[in-house]
């Protein structure tokens, strides 16, 4: 789809966004689309000042279709843009989907790198060995808004040979002067990996080396980012093909990371164990950034494919799917901590703090919740619907009677010293120990807002506002 076709289908774009707002199950402080399907978010990146937010976007259908970039910018995480889409499938490399990808600053301009994706429909095929192309394309910005031309980096014919069709996902980083591209990938023998290439003007890349485990993460790993933090290399990737394992890998897809030993000028890197980055139901593609604060910023998809769950209530008004909270990565001990940014405390309005455990308390429907001096046994009640209990070191989030299929997730921990919940009307994130374990979920209920929470010394509620988003004028096109 052109950008000249898209405008073509404004009007049926603004009879589907009628329906949309008037959905009681859409967010208050949460991206969403604003009409259409979302999924994973791309090109995250500042530049000179505003933060773009791009994702995979179809606008016209709340369930899978063609993949365009949709694209949010904002300067202080509470005030939002809403921009014309960013890139279009209007290439023969990219005409069946803009696929994940990343941004990269250099020498006052953004490089930005996708997968375009091809599939053919002569013959029968199977998808995996052949019948596609993913082909990986760059183009360059002077403003996040506008580029000139789409250039071909890689094809089929450009990844190794024992690799599927299946390779994709371009995140750059810069490394000693040279800069290394990580792409997913799935072996011929369904053995999940990353790839690097390298190059020494982000024009021009040869390959270097692939990062892989001994152990069993998988047959593909989508969405990979690697970064340094406090001196030690982390590796953030999606692992399809992951065997459940007690209480861990209870997705059907997983989204968490590797420490990494990179020695990347010597082509050498050994995994540490794969850790979850997220409990819940709701979770993939996460992608992070580092703002011009230093801060390295994660954003993820609200949603998983292929789950046996659904979202039927947002998609017969329209739309589907949300891009989790704006996240805050630190590391001790080894270990990603995830919290929410300083900016959004912006949203908080009405305040109680109590210490009552008897008496259930009437919340706002965008609500965040501290509760601190946790006990031994606990037990929170949202909605008379969502159970969250703690009962001999495991953490127990039940979601039966308002999930859609989604049922209970389950996470040991040693102790558990403060919890923070973030409501919005049909999703859920949930903050244990300062970051160090997060639960991120969609729900469906329609019970009145309330929380009957024990085993806890102090309890503080607030209410929150919404985004501010300035929707697209789109009678100036």
């Amino acid at each position: 789809m052109s950008y000249d076709e898209y405008l073509k289908n404004i009007t049926k774009r603004s009879e589907l966004k009628k329906l949309v707002d008037k959905d009681p199950y859409r967010l208050s402080y949460h991206l969403m689309a604003p009409t259409g399907w979302l999924n994973d978010p791309n090109g995250l990146c500042q530049f000179k000042g505003v933060h773009h937010i791009y994702f995979q976007y179809t606008p016209f259908s709340a369930t899978w279709g063609m993949k365009m970039c949709g694209h949010y910018t904002t300067k202080d995480f509470i005030h939002y843009n809403e921009e014309l889409p960013f890139i279009f499938p209007d290439n023969r490399y990219d005409k069946d989907g803009v696929y994940s990808g990343s941004a990269f600053i250099k020498n006052d301009e953004i490089h930005y790198f996708y997968t375009g994706n091809v599939k053919y429909n002569d013959s029968e095929y199977n998808y995996i060995s052949d019948g596609r192309e993913q082909n990986t394309i760059q183009l360059v910005s002077k403003d996040g808004y506008h580029y000139d031309a789409k250039k071909i980096i890689f094809t089929n014919d450009d990844y190794p040979k024992d690799c599927s069709k299946h390779v994709r996902d371009p995140k750059v980083v810069e490394k000693n002067g040279n800069y290394y591209m990580v792409l997913g990938a799935r072996t011929l023998e369904d053995k999940g990996c990353v790839l690097l290439y390298k190059s020494t003007d982000l024009a021009t890349w040869q390959y270097h080396m692939r990062i892989d485990s001994d152990m069993d993460y998988g047959y593909m790993w989508e969405c990979p980012d690697l970064f340094d933090m406090d001196g030690e290399t982390f590796l953030l990737v999606c692992p399809q093909g992951m065997a459940q394992d007690g209480y861990k890998y209870q997705n059907i897809y997983q989204c968490g990371y590797f420490k990494c030993d990179l020695d990347i000028e010597n082509k050498s890197c050994t995994c540490g164990p794969f850790i979850e980055l997220d409990y819940g139901f709701d979770i993939y593609a996460s992608q992070t950034y580092q703002d011009e604060k230093g801060r390295r910023i994660l954003l993820s998809w609200m949603g998983i494919p292929d789950a046996d769950y659904d979202n039927d209530c947002t998609v017969e008004n329209g739309w589907q799917h949300a891009l989790t909270l704006p996240k805050q990565l630190t590391v001790k001990e080894g270990k990603l901590y995830q919290q929410t940014l300083e900016e959004l405390k912006e949203l908080r309005t009405n305040t109680i703090k109590t210490q009552c455990q008897n008496e259930t308390l009437e919340i706002a429907k965008a609500s965040e919740i501290f509760i601190e001096g946790c006990m031994d046994e606990i037990s929170i009640v949202i909605h008379n619907e969502i159970s969250l209990t703690y009962h001999k070191q495991l953490f127990t989030l039940n979601l039966e009677k308002v999930g859609h299929g989604r049922n209970q997730r389950y996470i040991e921990i040693p102790k558990i010293e403060n919890i923070r919940l973030f409501i919005d009307n049909s999703s859920l994130e949930i903050f244990i120990n300062n970051g160090e374990f997060v639960l991120t979920s969609r729900f469906y209920g329609k019970e009145n807002s309330s929380i009957l929470a024990r085993g806890y010394e102090t309890m503080t509620i607030y209410s929150l506002k919404g985004y501010m988003i300035n929707e697209y004028d789109y009678t100036c096109v």
